[in-house]
Formats: C-alpha cells, structure tokens, sequence
C-alpha cells in the first residue's frame, strides 16, 4: 500500500486549516518533490497551529514522495524577518528529514540582505537543508512556473477550500468504509455460528453501506476526473511549447484514487456478502416467524376453535331455535375467519419464501412446505366442519320452516273439518268439497316435501366426522328428534285423512241429497207437463177406426212415459229420506214434493183411463159404421149398434173429466165440438174430411196431429 492513513484527521483540525497557514498545491520541483506552501501573514502567526498544520499536511505523502524531499516556500513578502526566521527553525523540528530546500520569498525592499544570508548560511549545517532567499520573480529559476501557484507568479490552478473539502470527504469515507468493512467482517464470519440461534437477531453496522459506497462512488468519480484534466492539458498553463516540463497531477490525489477504488471493491465485496447474509438471516427470521405463527393458527384451530364446534351440534326443535344457532354459528364463523386470514397472509409469504429461495436450501424448502401442508390441512379441515355445520344449520331451518307450514296447513284443514256444514245448496257443498280436497292435496305435498327436507337433514347429521361418544350420541338424538317430528306429523295427517273421508262422505251424500230432490222437482214438472199435454192436446179420437187405433198405440206409450217419469220421482224421493236418515237431518221433500208427485200422477191417471176410454168408445163406433157403410144392405140391427155407439160416444164427450179432489177439467171444448160433429157426419152421410164448424181449433188440432 503506498498511501498511508494519517493518525490526524482534517475534521479535527478544520478551523486550523481553513486559515491556510500551510498546504501542498500539487506542484513538484525539478527533482519532483512536492512542494510546500508556507504562506504568512501580516499578522503574527500561531506557531503551534503551523505546526498542527505541518504535521497533518506531511503525513498525506506516502514514504515514497518524502523520500524524494519537499521544497518549501516561505512566502515572507508581508511579515517579518523573525517570523521567517522562526518558520524556518521550527522547519528543523518538524520534517528536518524530508525538506530537501527552503526557498524564503522576500520582499524586495526590506531585510538586510547581507545579515539575512549570513545568518541563514551560519545555521546551514545545523538545520540540515538549505535556505536560499529569492524575491518572487526569480522564484522560476527553481520551480517551473507551472507547478507555482498564481501567488509565485505561476499556473497552477489551486482551491484550498475546494481541497480541504475533498479531504474531509476522503478521510470521512476512510474512515466510515475501514470501520464498515470491520464490521461486515466480524458480522460475515458471526453468522456462521448465529445461523444454529435462529432467534438472534442480525447486527447492524455502524455506517450504511449505501450511503458510504455512494460517497466512495462519488470520491472516486471527481478523483479521475481531475486525473482526465490533467491528462489532456487542463489546468491554467497546464500547456507549453517544446520541451516545456508537463505538470503531473497532485501525488496524494492520484495515490488516494486506488485507495479509494480498493476500499469501495472491497466494501462491495463485504457488502455483498453482508446482503446475503442479512437476506439468509432475514428469510430464517422470515420462517422463524412463519413457523410461530402457523403454530399458532394449528394450535388455535385445533384447540379453541374445534371446542367451539363441538359444543354447536344441536339443530332446534323450532324455526326459531334454529335462527339462534344460526346465528351462534355465524359468530363463530366471525372467529374463524380471522384465522383463515392469517391462513391467507402465511400461505402467500411460506409460497413468496419458497419462490426466492436459491436451489442449495433444499432444507428450508422441506421445512417450509411441511409448514405450508400442516397449515393448509388444519385450515381445509375446518373449514369443512364449519361447511358442514352450516348445511346441518340451513337443512334445519329448511327441516323447520316445512313443519311449521304443514303444522299450519293441518291445523287449517282440522278446523275446517271441525266446523258444522249447513246444507244450503248443492253448489256449496261442491265448493266446500273442492276446498276440502284443495287443503288435503296441500297436506299431501307439504308433508312429501318435509320427508325430503328430513331425510336431507339426517344425511347431514350423519356426515360429522367426530366419532367421540359424545357427538355420537347427539347425532343419535338428532335423528330420533327429525324421525319424531315427521311420525307427528304423519299421524296427525292420518286422523285429518280420517276424518276427512268421513267428511267426504256425507258432503258427498248432501250432494246426492240436493241432486235427488232437484231431480224429484224436476219429474214433477215433467208430470205437470204431460198432464198438461194430455189434457190440453190429446183430444182427437179419430176419424175412422184406423185412426183411432193409431191414437190409441200413441196414448198408450204416452202413459209409459208418464208412468216412468212418475217411478223415477217416486225411487228420487225415496232416496232422499234413506239419505236424511244417513244424514241425521230431518226428511225435506215428503211433505211438499211427494204430495205434489201423488196429486199430479193421480189426475193423470184419470186423464188417462178417460181418453183411454173415449179412444174405445171413438172406435167402436168408427167399426159400427164402417159396417153400415160398406154393407149394400143395411140391416136395422146394425144401423141400431151404430146408434148407440155414437150415442155413447157423445155421451160421453159431454161429460166433463172430474179429477180425485172434485175438480173439473174444461181445457177442450172444441174437440169436443169436432169429435160431436165427426160422429153426426158419419150419422147422416158420406165421412167428410175434417168438417167443422170452429175452423181454428180444428186447424191446431190437425197441425198438431200432423207433428
């Protein structure tokens, strides 16, 4: 190393220096010593502060530049002989080795110059170098003008301020990186035997390594840019003609450059080292700490958190109860998810460790994912506990809220088979029965849908995975409990079953009830309506005993029809009392209906024999007188038999019909008229064809013999 460290440090010197009692410009000598400045002041000058200054100046130069001598420049131009003489005696005591020539500038009017040299040549032995005394101008007989400062006359180019700067951050980033690389070196080689104490923290240097490799960075970079100066002519008269000696840069400036690169090469190397280190201490922190705080999320999870679980296995007896576990578990899930957070957060450092880490940890990587799948493994565990209780806890409710609505759709269909039915009409009960089967049909599904939201349930109860007793045995109750609700509820919808065909039956006998006193109404009108018929326009009795025959075919299927019509009321009204005594109800048609059904049958019933009876007197007498007529000969025993047919006949035409309750039925005089007037043709002349006196009532009862 050919540049040492100075014991004395410019920071503590600096109001020393900034006075500029002393300094090495960079300039050399003929003999390239380097040369020392000594300028002095109007002003007394502070001997034991030159001599601070001396000593910190001359221990910059490495042995090799003193060894080459320094010549010294006392510029005595505006002080005082004994000043400079005083200077140059304490010369002697402190580089009396190193000063190779003493060269004093004096003023050109002032000391004696015989008593001046004499004194000077007399101590010449005595102080070792040679003091010559030389005014300014003549000062270039043994300095070339280049390495003299502007002071002498000279070019060279000197900042003392801009020096002293450099020199502060010199010695500053000496000090600083030897100290750091130190330090690094002890923390390097520490970290052998700290990587067996993972908990140990990481010493920390006394000095950033950033901050001090960049003031190197920067020291460096001014130091070779004042050596491109140099090397391409810069510098005030840095240049001459042929032959002109070339100025050499500082020699403790171009010296202090490869230090400055050696100490920054090594202070990156140590640095280096240092990062990784640090980075390896840092990522064993980093699993360390991953390490704790899976142990704590395992111990938590399989701790305190599977405890909470398992004292939530009940599922409610209510809608209700099962709200409140609902929410109990949603507090535990709260709990949980902050767990599951810090699942989260681990599993993204354990993976980020695991992407950054270098191929030779094959150790810390094992470590890491054992951590990462016992992590995951009592995460995903629990997590599927807490799924499948919160699906026992929805099946529930589900389980609940279908009993409470079948509950409510039963209690509805009892109360409706509780109330009394009052048989209004058959409408009403047809509603009321639709109703009824409505409700029971809702019975049906709401009970097909509480077995299947049961039997999910119990497959839900039955998907824990703890087999201690104590969970064994609430799942057996659990399942007792969904397997009791749904037996309930299927016996309870058993009796309404029951009591619903019970209720069926006698809606449905009402019905028949109404349907058959409806239909008994009904064959009265339709009696009524023959009679009416019978009455009002079955009145022809023929007009030859054909015809007659043909009516009387007519009237005989008329009377079947009326005789069916009255035995199918008669099977109706005796139907409805069997029902009213089925029904416990009092009998509502034999004391209006059947008396009217009675009454109406009996006087067609007389209608009928006498239009029957008619019909066999009408033909008698067309067969009487179809005997005369076609006989050539008439006999008076015919013509008598034809009389009294047709004396019969009008006899009885011209009695009215008398009905059972004495009244007479006066509903067809005209055909009267015309069956009379029929006869009396026959009687007296050839048969007419329809001859009558009342034209209209003849013509109606053509038209409608005709239909």
């Amino acid at each position: 190393m050919c540049h040492q460290v100075s014991t004395m440090e410019a920071s503590s010197i600096i109001n020393v220096l900034n006075k500029k009692l002393a300094f090495l410009s960079g300039g050399k000598d003929r003999r390239s010593g380097l040369i020392l400045s000594i300028p002095l002041g109007c002003e007394q000058t502070n001997m034991e502060e030159l001599s601070d200054t001396l000593d910190y100046l001359l221990s910059i130069p490495s042995e090799k530049c003193k060894a080459r001598g320094f010549t010294v420049i006392v510029d005595g131009r505006r002080s005082q002989w004994n000043t400079v003489k005083t200077v140059v005696l304490m010369l002697q005591n402190v580089i009396p080795a190193e000063v190779s020539l003493v060269c004093v500038v004096k003023p050109d009017e002032f000391w004696d110059k015989k008593v001046t040299h004499f004194c000077f040549w007399k101590e010449k032995d005595r102080l070792g170098f040679e003091v010559i005394l030389v005014s300014a101008n003549k000062l270039t007989r043994y300095i070339e003008p280049s390495q003299l400062t502007d002071d002498f006359g000279g070019t060279l180019d000197y900042d003392h301020g801009d020096w002293l700067s450099k020199r502060l951050v010199f010695e500053k980033f000496t000090k600083e990186s030897t100290s750091l690389l130190d330090e690094l070196s002890l923390i390097n080689d520490g970290d052998k035997s700290a990587a067996l104490d993972k908990s140990a923290d990481v010493l920390l240097p006394s000095f950033d390594p950033e901050t001090v490799l960049q003031t190197g960075h920067e020291l460096l970079s001014e130091l070779q840019q004042r050596r491109f100066n140099v090397s391409e002519g810069g510098g005030r008269g840095g240049g001459g003609g042929p032959g002109a000696p070339t100025w050499r840069p500082m020699e403790e400036e171009l010296l202090a450059q490869p230090q400055v690169m050696k100490l920054l090469d090594s202070l990156r190397e140590k640095y280096t080292r240092y990062q990784e280190v640090c980075r390896q201490r840092s990522k064993r922190s980093q699993i360390h700490d991953v390490h704790a705080k899976v142990t704590q999320v395992v111990t938590w999870l399989q701790g305190p958190g599977s405890e909470l679980l398992k004292t939530q296995r009940a599922i409610g007896d209510s809608m209700r109860a099962a709200q409140a576990l609902q929410q109990k578990h949603e507090e535990i899930e709260s709990q949980h998810s902050e767990w599951f957070a810090a699942y989260v957060e681990l599993n993204q450092q354990i993976g980020a460790l695991l992407s950054g880490g270098d191929d030779d940890d094959e150790e810390e990587a094992g470590e890491l994912k054992a951590l990462q799948r016992q992590l995951s493994d009592v995460c995903y565990q629990q997590a599927a506990q807490l799924e499948s209780r919160q699906n026992v806890l929805q099946a529930a409710q589900a389980f609940h809220a279908a009993t409470q609505e079948l509950s409510q759709q039963l209690d509805a269909l009892l109360g409706m088979l509780c109330a009394d039915v009052a048989p209004a009409d058959g409408s009403q009960i047809q509603h009321s029965l639709k109703l009824l089967e409505e409700k029971l049909q809702s019975v049906e599904v709401g009970l097909a849908s509480l077995r299947q939201k049961g039997a999910l349930l119990l497959e839900q109860t039955c998907n824990d995975d703890d087999d201690g007793e104590n969970a064994a045995a609430e799942q057996r109750d659990n399942a007792q409990q969904i397997r009791d609700v749904m037996d309930d509820m299927q016996m309870r919808k058993q009796r309404c079953e029951d009591m619903v065909d019970v209720r069926r039956l006698k809606m449905l006998q009402m019905v028949q009830l109404f349907k058959c006193e409806e239909d008994a109404l009904q064959a009265v009108d339709w009696l009524c309506e023959l009679l009416d018929a019978l009455l009002k326009t079955h009145v022809r009795l023929g007009d030859d005993a054909r015809d007659t025959k043909a009516l009387m075919d007519k009237h005989k299927k008329f009377v079947d029809v009326a005789q069916s019509t009255y035995d199918y009321g008669r099977q109706l009204l005796q139907a409805t009392v069997v029902l009213c005594q089925s029904l416990r109800c009092a009998t509502r048609s034999s004391g209006d209906t059947l008396p009217r059904l009675n009454r109406v049958w009996k006087q067609f019933a007389v209608s009928a024999d006498e239009r029957q009876h008619r019909l066999q007197l009408a033909l008698a007498f067309h067969q009487h007188a179809d005997v005369v007529l076609q006989d050539e000969h008439v006999e008076a025993e015919s013509l008598d038999q034809v009389d009294a047919s047709a004396k019969a006949l009008l006899d009885r035409l011209s009695m009215p019909v008398i009905f059972p309750d004495g009244s007479v039925d006066t509903h067809s005089p005209h055909a009267t008229q015309h069956d009379t007037k029929t006869t009396h043709n026959t009687l007296t002349g050839p048969l007419p064809t329809h001859a009558c006196s009342c034209s209209n009532t003849c013509g109606r009862m053509v038209n409608y013999e005709q239909r």
